[in-house]
């Protein structure tokens, strides 16, 4: 395989970035891979999860961002315990970094599906891990085997997602801190952002770029002219109204699981500016470089999802068994 952008050999390249991306065992602690086996008689439990997505996403087809979503902004706050459905004053729910947020419907007719054959067995936790999972495959990405067994949290504070989430605008340096916090390299980190090649940003992520960046009075430099103008038709300087646009911008790619946001970062078409970021740090731009070029993102994409699903998990003794995912029991 050739790649005129890296000088060398191309092929020790991509070896290198699939041995930095994490690899991923079959059993993390008391997680393992179909725990719930037997545990709901004749059901199949990720059988019934998949075929309740599958009708989702039919539906929906951001079904598979917003649940990409929810997953890292459960793990990255308390670890995955599902405290993110929590509802209530205070709970991370309300918190600005979570404002707006979509699939919290989605995935409690997901756990109302499985209480109805299997109940009180099978966790807000897991149902959501499983979720992501099935979304991503039928998104386009690689089919990859969940591990579960987790529990559910009984505590949800707003404060603590503003300060464990990343703001749109975050440094690498100091994005980079705060995955390794959570366990996750920055090779860890450069996969799960690509998660970014679906979904959507609102005005007020990135507003901050198209006019007075850094108090210049210009746009930031590092957009290109294309999107500057897209993102200054969507979101006008006095306008107050918070529309949204696609994070990947490569048409008829929005909804699929590819590595089309690379290819959009590296052409200066990052939304965020922790997406642009990405594609000039010198800390991660070869990695980018790298997804970008190589038919590999679809699949290291998984197995850094099933890394960051082993966050500060609850399993055992630890934690409860939701009936209802908005409330503890």
């Amino acid at each position: 395989m050739k790649g005129a952008w890296l000088p060398g050999s191309s092929i020790l390249f991509v070896s290198s970035i699939i041995i930095l991306i994490t690899q991923v065992g079959h059993c993390y602690g008391q997680l393992k891979q179909g725990f719930y086996q037997g545990k709901c008689g004749p059901t199949d439990i990720e059988k019934l999860i998949f075929n309740v997505v599958q009708q989702k996403f039919a539906q929906e087809p951001d079904t598979v961002s917003d649940l990409v979503r929810l997953s890292f902004h459960d793990c990255f706050v308390r670890g995955c315990d599902a405290s993110i459905f929590l509802d209530g004053p205070n709970t991370e729910q309300k918190a600005p970094a979570n404002e707006g947020i979509g699939g919290l419907d989605i995935l409690n007719d997901i756990k109302d599906a499985v209480e109805k054959v299997c109940p009180g067995i099978v966790s807000c936790a897991d149902v959501l891990v499983i979720g992501a999972r099935d979304s991503i495959f039928l998104a386009g990405g690689k089919w990859y085997d969940v591990e579960t067994g987790r529990r559910d949290g009984r505590v949800s504070i707003d404060t603590e997602a503003n300060a464990n989430l990343p703001p749109p605008n975050i440094s690498i340096p100091a994005s980079i801190i705060l995955f390794a916090q959570k366990g996750l390299t920055i090779s860890d980190m450069v996969v799960l952002l690509g998660g970014h090649t679906v979904g959507t940003a609102h005005c007020r992520s990135f507003k901050n770029r198209l006019y007075n960046f850094q108090n210049t009075q210009q746009p930031d430099p590092s957009i290109s002219a294309s999107l500057l103008e897209l993102l200054r038709n969507t979101c006008p300087l006095n306008d107050q109204t918070d529309r949204e646009v696609f994070l990947d911008q490569t048409p008829n790619s929005q909804f699929k699981i590819d590595n089309a946001y690379y290819k959009q970062i590296l052409a200066n078409n990052g939304t965020l500016k922790i997406d642009q970021n990405l594609a000039s740090s010198p800390l991660t731009k070869l990695l980018v470089k790298g997804l970008a070029h190589f038919p590999i993102f679809e699949s290291q994409f998984g197995k850094a999802m099933v890394k960051m699903s082993r966050i500060g998990v609850l399993t055992g003794n630890q934690g409860e068994i939701r009936k209802s995912c908005n409330s503890v029991n």
